[in-house]
Formats: structure tokens, sequence, C-alpha cells
């Protein structure tokens, strides 16, 4: 029925609720810290970046395989020979214009060149694991990253509901001191005192509200992802602050770490390939033993063939005289006619064919060998160096990231004690207030401690859970938030 009446629409009604209720679905849409790390890991230029970095080390695998299989390569040339030159097929001299061809064809095969091509294929299948765990490390390290904007979020979200009520109360108080102000029960510096407090608390919304926007813009940025004011994460019911398992300790997370993270492996792999370009530089020193084969063959225009189409010529001449008598003797000479041979019986006339071993000793070559081992070998102990300092690294920011929740959960707890302790206060202080027992200004300073306390407790409790997340990820966890 719907269906029907839609069809009798106009088509520029038709366009407009098309057009703006896909607007409202977009804007409809919440997203879950999974959302995020997901879209940030699709549409990073980084990650895109090391993606292609990866399918290059791939293609420099399978050219490595490639280079082990024989060879063939094929020529042919076209040549015309102005003036005198020797024909390298009649070995006769040409001194007229000469068209010839030259066809080649060889293979060859290497049979040992110091395992050169062997330890080159395992460098690069090494070098291609190396470069996927630096997409792994990028990966974490985006997904660490979007972690850390969403739990801003959340956490101003939370300043902001804070800064809300605080307003709403002191909204109340002002609208109360008025009605006592009018009534002469109550002093015009109360009233004062109350609505510089209100404006006061306006502004704490007003920043509130723009370190939200702005942590909200950040966030999209971050995940590269059209920046809009209709963006809204999800509000997730957490997990209660508990302090961390006893058998979590530094030293479990930095074991378990060093097995699992992306970074630690990715440096052992480069030692590994450092191993290979050793051996590389290794093998120039041995001799290089390649078997080859090759079939060619040719034309020239100065290759000539008689003609059995053209009739000899016969002559009669002198050949020679006698030796008693001194008579001439008269003979017979034939001339035949000749025309170049055939472009095909050449070819099949100058073919020739070759297999052999070859053999090259390096004796001396500049002292390059020896330079290039040495390189190798610095280059091998630095990438050693560069895993110790990937497993220092490591092992401080495990440390510290356990320190400081620790710290964070330490601070949450004396924060939580001081708000239960500021709030009993303040309600105190209200009833006080309500009776005209305290002024405005004593009035004040305790909602504003309140308001702090508050504020320390969100700090703390985001700090801690953004801590501990840091630790589950290190432990290999996946990266998400602690629900209820």
């Amino acid at each position: 029925m719907f269906l029907n009446r839609l069809l009798l629409w106009p088509p520029a009604l038709i366009f407009l609720a098309i057009l703006f209720g896909g607007h409202e679905a977009r804007a409809q849409k919440i997203w879950t810290l999974e959302d995020c790390i997901n879209y940030a890991l699709e549409n990073n230029l980084d990650i895109q970046k090391q993606i292609l970095q990866v399918e290059s080390n791939k293609k420099n695998l399978l050219q490595s395989a490639l280079n082990m299989l024989p060879n063939l390569n094929a020529n042919g040339t076209n040549v015309w020979n102005f003036g005198q030159t020797i024909d390298q097929y009649t070995n006769t001299f040409a001194t007229s214009t000469v068209r010839s061809n030259n066809f080649y064809i060889q293979t060859g095969v290497t049979l040992f060149n110091g395992l050169q091509k062997i330890n080159t294929l395992k460098k690069n299948q090494i070098n291609v694991l190396a470069s996927k765990y630096d997409l792994d490390v990028l990966k974490n390290s985006i997904s660490l990253t979007v972690a850390g904007y969403y739990l801003d979020i959340l956490f101003n979200r939370e300043l902001q509901q804070v800064a809300r009520e605080q307003l709403a109360i002191t909204t109340s108080q002002v609208d109360r001191i008025q009605k006592m102000v009018e009534a002469g029960a109550s002093a015009k510096g109360d009233l004062l005192n109350i609505q510089a407090q209100k404006a006061a608390e306006e502004l704490a919304l007003v920043e509130a509200n723009n370190r939200l926007n702005i942590s909200n813009l950040s966030l999209q940025q971050l995940i590269d992802l059209e920046v809009t004011r209709d963006f809204q994460i999800e509000k997730p019911a957490l997990k209660q602050v508990e302090a961390p398992k006893d058998n979590i300790t530094p030293e479990v997370v930095y074991e378990h770490a060093l097995k699992a993270r992306p970074e630690i492996q990715a440096a052992e792999m480069r030692v590994k390939s450092a191993q290979k370009t050793l051996a590389i530089a290794r093998g120039t020193l041995y001799p290089n033993l390649t078997f080859g084969g090759s079939w060619g063959t040719g034309y020239s225009g100065a290759a000539r063939e008689i003609d059995p189409d053209v009739a000899p010529v016969v002559k009669m001449q002198k050949i020679g005289i006698t030796q008693m008598s001194r008579d001439t003797v008269m003979g017979y000479s034939w001339s035949y006619g000749s025309r170049v041979t055939s472009f095909n019986d050449q070819l099949k006339q100058n073919e020739n064919q070759s297999i052999g071993f070859y053999l090259s000793i390096p004796i001396f070559n500049g002292w390059s060998s020896r330079t290039a081992i040495s390189q190798a070998k610095i280059g091998h102990s630095q990438a050693e160096l560069d895993l110790d300092i990937k497993k220092r690294d490591l092992r401080k920011i495990i440390e510290q990231a356990y320190a400081d929740a620790v710290a964070s959960l330490q601070k949450f707890n004396s924060s939580e004690e001081k708000v239960t302790a500021q709030e009993e206060s303040f309600k105190y202080t209200q009833q006080k207030f309500d009776v005209g027992m305290m002024t405005s200004f004593d009035y004040n300073n305790s909602k504003k401690d309140l308001t702090k306390a508050q504020s320390d407790l969100l700090q703390a409790k985001y700090d801690f859970i953004f801590k501990t997340t840091i630790l589950d990820f290190y432990m290999g966890n996946p990266i998400r938030i602690n629900r209820e």
C-alpha cells in the first residue's frame, strides 16, 4: 500500500525523500571501537603504503626463484655493409653493398656460484616475512592510537555530563536565591556570588563541549573518515575498575610479548636476512660454473652459387705450351652464370651449434668481495643491535605501562574515596546554605571542590582503562573495551 502511494509522489519529492533519508541513515550510525579500528585499518594511507611494500618484496622473491631457471635469449640482425669488407660467411672481400643477417639463440644455467642464488632466494623469503610483521606493527600502533582517542571521547563525554549536572544545580540555586532576595530573606551579595558561579560553570560547559567536539574531530581525522558533525560513538557500559590479576606481572607480560610481538619478530627476521646477505657476499669468493648451449645461422648477399638457368659459355683458349717443341696447346674453358645463394639454403648451410661448460675463477677484483663481506658483517651486527634495542624498548614500555596502571588504580581508589567524602560534604554544605547558615562564597568553594574531585576520578578511571588495555594488548589480546 505504501509503495503504491509512493509511486504517486512527484519525482522531486521522491528524490528529496531518498536524499534526506540517506543522510539520516548515515547520521544514525553509532561507531563502536571495533568499527573505528577496522575503518582505520582499511583506509589508512600508511597501511596501504606498507601493503605495497609487502607486494614489492613478494615480486622480488618471485624473481629470485625465476633466476634459478635456465635463461634463453635470441637475437637477430639485418645489416647493410658499404665498401670493402670481409664477408664472415664467404671469407672473401666484398666491395659492393652487401646485406647480411644473423640469427642466434643461446641458453645457459648456473651450476654453482657459491650458493649466491639460493641464499638470495632465502633472503627474499625472510624479507617478505619481515615486511608482513612491519605491517602488523603499523596496524597495532594505529589500533592502539584509535583506542586512546576513543577513550578520550568517552572521558570528555562524562566531563560534559558532570558540567551539565553542576550547572543545573547552580541554576536551581540562582532561582531559589533570586526569590529569597526579592522576599528580603537573603542578601543581594549571595545572589551575585551564585550568579558568578553559574557564569563560570556555563563557561566550563562550553569548554567541555569544545573538548568533546575536538576529540570527535581528532578521531575522525585519525581513521581517515570524512569529518561530519553527525559522528557518534557507542557509549558502552564499562566494567568496574579492578586491580590487575596477580599472575599479570611485567615479567609475565614481557615474556609473552617477546614471542608474539611483531616488532620483535620483524627484528629477528632482519637478523636472519643480514646473515643471508653475509652468505651471499662470501659466495663471491667461489668459482662460478655454468653450462650453456647455442644455435646460430645467417645469410650474406656475397654468397653465390652456379645458376642452372644460365647456359655455360664455352671458349677456345690457350692453356699452355709443350716443353719440347714449344707448341701452343689450346683448350676449352667453361664459364658459368652465378646467382646469390637463396636465403633458406644459406640458413641451412650456415647453421652452427655449441654446448659447453664455463668456469670463472675470481682471483683479484680490487678487493671488492672482501669489502662486501666486511660490510655484510657490519650489517649483521647492526641488525643484532636493532633486535636488542627493540627488546629493551619493549621491556621499558611494558614496565612503564604496568607502573602507570598500578598508579592509576591507586589514584582512582583515592579519587573515589575523595568524591564520596566530597559528595557528603557538599550535601551538608547545601543544607546549611539552604537555611542561611553558610555564605555563598563557602558554598561555591565546596561545589568547586566536588567538581574537581569528580573530574579527577574520571581522569583516573579512563587512564587506568587505557593502561590496562595496553597490558592486555601486549599479552596478545585484541584491543577492546571491557564491558559489563
